[in-house]
C-alpha cells in the first residue's frame, strides 16, 4: 500500500475526498469501524500528513474568477536569486492559484483565476515588473471539461 496506508486507510482518506464535511460517524458506518477507531485513524493520517487541510470548495463563476487562463513563462535567468523573487511575486498574487516550475521548452506554469481579460491584464503587468522575463504567453481556457481536487488513490 501506498506510504505504509491499509485499505480501510484508503477507504477513509476517498470518503474525506469526496466530502471532508462528513462526520465521523458517517465515516465509521460506511467503513464499518467504531466511531473512535476510525477517529484515531483520521487523526494518524493528519498527522501522518497525508490529510494536509480540510476546506470548502467555492464556485469560481459566482465569485467572479470564472476566467481560467494558463500561463507559460521563460526565465530571463536561472538563478536561485531569480527564482526566489520570481516565487515571492507570484506567491503575492492570489489570483495564481498553482505555480510549477517545468522540465522543457517552458520553465513555469501557472495557473491563473481572474473574472475577465483585464484581471489577466492586471496579473500579467504585475508577472513582468517582477524580474527579467524571456517569453509570457497565456491561454484562456473557452470550457472546464474536468475539475477535480482529488488525488487518485490506490485500489482498497
Amino acid at each position: 500500500m501506498a506510504g505504509g496506508l491499509d485499505g480501510t486507510d484508503l477507504r477513509i482518506l476517498a470518503l474525506l475526498q469526496e466530502n471532508a464535511d462528513r462526520s465521523i460517524s458517517e465515516i465509521a458506518e460506511a467503513i464499518h469501524l467504531s466511531q473512535n477507531a476510525c477517529w484515531r485513524r483520521i487523526r494518524q493520517l493528519e498527522e501522518g500528513g497525508f490529510i494536509l487541510k480540510r476546506v470548502a470548495l467555492l464556485d469560481a463563476v459566482k465569485l467572479g474568477a470564472g476566467t481560467t487562463v494558463f500561463v507559460m513563462v521563460r526565465a530571463g535567468q536561472h538563478t536561485p536569486e531569480w527564482l526566489e523573487r520570481f516565487a515571492e511575486t507570484v506567491r503575492k498574487i492570489p489570483e495564481i492559484v498553482e505555480f510549477y516550475r517545468m522540465t522543457g521548452d517552458v520553465d513555469y506554469l501557472l495557473k491563473i483565476r481572474v473574472a475577465d481579460i483585464a484581471g489577466y491584464d492586471r496579473v500579467y503587468k504585475q508577472l513582468i515588473r517582477s524580474a527579467p522575463l524571456t517569453d509570457v504567453s497565456g491561454t484562456f481556457a473557452m470550457e472546464e471539461l474536468k475539475l477535480t481536487t482529488s488525488i487518485p488513490l490506490p485500489p482498497h
